[in-house]
C-alpha cells in the first residue's frame, strides 16, 4: 500500500472526500534513494574510468559498470534491510514496554492518555471519558498509546524485506542506465552522460510529485548533482591516469 492513496475512514459518511498518500510505508524511500544512488554512482564510476584510461573503453566500462551494479545493489539491499529491521525491532521492544505498563498500571496509563488529550485542547471531563472508553479494550488502548506517544502505527510498520528488495531493484535499474550505451557498442561518454542525466532529471521530476517542489526544480536538482559527481570523478580519473602512466 506504500505510496498509494486511501480514503479517510468514514469519509463518505462525513462528506470529506479528499485522500492522502501513505507516507510511513517501507518501499518509497529506499526505492527513490536506490535509483538515484545507482544512477549517480555508476555514472561517476564510468566517468572516472574514462578519464583515467585511453583507447577503447568499452570492455573496461562494461566490466566495471556491471561490477558496480552488483556490488552496489547488494550493499544497498543489505544495508536497507538491516536498517529497517533494526528500527522495527526497536519499535517492537518499545511497544512491549507499553503493553506491560498498560497491563500493570492501567489507571496511570489511562490518566496519561487523558492528559495528552487535554494538552491538545480537549476539556478534562471529555478527555477522561474518551480515555476511559479507549481503555475498555487493552489492545485498542495499546494501539492508541503507541500512536500518541511514538507516532507510529503498530499494525503498519515498515517491512525489512520490502525495503531491501526495493533498494536492490531500484539501484540495479538506475545503475544499468550508464552501462547500457557501452554494452550496446557505443564507446562514448557523451551518450552515457546524456542518457544518465535525462534519467536523473526524470527521477527528480517524478519524486517532486510527492512533495511541494515543482517538477522542473526536482529534475534539475538531481541532474545537477549527477553532473557534478561525474565531472569530479572524471577529473580525478584523469589526474590518477596521468600520475600512473
Amino acid at each position: 500500500m506504500d505510496g498509494l492513496t486511501r480514503p479517510e475512514d468514514g469519509a463518505a459518511a462525513t462528506g470529506v472526500m479528499h485522500e492522502h498518500a501513505l507516507v510511513t510505508g517501507g518501499w518509497l524511500r529506499p526505492a527513490v534513494f536506490g535509483a538515484m544512488d545507482g544512477l549517480v554512482s555508476n555514472l561517476a564510476l564510468i566517468a572516472g574510468i574514462v578519464g583515467g584510461t585511453s583507447g577503447d573503453h568499452s570492455n573496461a566500462v562494461v566490466l566495471a559498470g556491471l561490477a558496480g551494479l552488483a556490488a552496489g545493489a547488494l550493499s544497498m539491499a543489505a544495508g536497507e534491510y538491516t536498517s529497517v529491521a533494526s528500527q522495527a525491532e526497536h519499535i517492537q521492544a518499545e511497544i512491549e514496554i507499553e503493553r506491560r505498563e498498560i497491563a500493570g498500571r492501567p489507571r496511570a496509563e489511562e490518566a496519561e492518555l487523558a492528559r495528552m488529550y487535554v494538552d491538545r485542547g480537549i476539556s478534562p471531563a471529555l478527555a477522561d471519558q474518551v480515555a476511559a472508553e479507549i481503555h475498555l479494550d487493552p489492545d485498542r488502548a495499546l494501539e492508541v498509546h503507541v500512536r500518541e506517544e511514538m507516532g507510529v502505527d503498530p499494525a503498519n510498520l515498515p517491512s525489512p524485506m520490502v525495503a531491501g528488495a526495493s533498494s536492490f531493484v531500484s539501484f540495479a535499474v538506475g545503475a544499468a542506465i550508464p552501462v547500457l550505451p557501452y554494452a550496446m557498442g557505443w564507446d562514448s561518454l557523451a551518450i552515457t552522460l546524456v542518457a544518465s542525466l535525462l534519467a536523473l532529471f526524470l527521477c527528480g521530476a517524478v519524486v517532486s510529485r510527492l512533495t511541494t517542489r515543482s517538477w522542473w526544480f526536482g529534475g534539475l536538482r538531481q541532474m545537477l548533482l549527477g553532473a557534478v559527481a561525474a565531472g569530479l570523478t572524471y577529473l580525478i580519473g584523469d589526474l590518477v591516469g596521468i600520475a600512473v602512466s
